[in-house]
């Protein structure tokens, strides 16, 4: 990793560890009172409301991480975590498959145009290394998680290895979000810390897989 690299990734995790800080100690987190009504101890049925409206959002370009952080805040880092990841993948195969059925043949004329160049890469390597390509792209904290089930749509990447990368590169944020979330809950310091260590090796562990998919 580069110097540069490095020092933005030192200030993304400052930057969440003061986020994290703030919203301990003021306790006012978007989200969670509609939560706390609507889902937590509320048995089977706020598994389900989570779940479906997880599904939703993120299908719809809603960050990941907002749901797994209120994964975390309503069940707990593993429970949530789990439906988060659950609520995730379902929301990134609707987007996928979507845009693999219908949008396959508009994407090939557009990546033919020459403003669509800078893109052309980016298409490449998903084909080439569907798996480690979208294994590293998932580990980033940052990104738009809506573009990149498109993208894969139209590229035609085969269903498989993308949602199995998906699914393996969700988990970290995931994890680390429901760390977060269960964290501010509970007033847990030690959850917040070890959470933004978590990220910190994600995203390491994210560029380290893009350069070897980019070779």
């Amino acid at each position: 990793m580069t110097p540069a690299a490095l020092g933005r990734l030192l200030l993304l995790v400052a930057g969440l560890a003061a986020v994290g800080w703030m919203l301990r100690t003021v306790g006012a987190v978007p989200g969670t009172s509609w939560v706390d009504l609507h889902v937590r101890d509320a048995g089977w049925r706020g598994e389900a409301t989570f779940l479906l409206l997880g599904m939703a959002t993120t299908g719809l370009g809603l960050p990941r991480q907002a749901i797994a952080f209120l994964g975390g805040y309503a069940f707990g880092a593993l429970e949530g975590t789990a439906l988060a990841l659950a609520a995730q993948l379902l929301g990134c195969a609707a987007g996928f498959l979507w845009a693999r059925a219908v949008g396959r043949a508009w994407a090939e004329r557009r990546l033919a145009r020459p403003g669509a160049a800078r893109l052309r890469p980016l298409v490449d390597t998903l084909r080439a290394r569907p798996f480690a390509a979208t294994l590293a792209l998932r580990l980033f904290p940052v990104g738009n998680n809506l573009a990149t089930n498109l993208l894969a749509g139209v590229a035609g990447l085969r269903p498989l290895p993308f949602l199995a990368a998906s699914a393996l590169g969700y988990l970290p944020q995931t994890l680390v979000f429901a760390l977060l979330g269960k964290g501010v809950r509970v007033d847990g310091a030690w959850q917040v810390g070890l959470s933004l260590v978590l990220l910190a090796l994600s995203v390491w562990l994210g560029v380290r897989v893009m350069r070897r998919a980019a070779a």
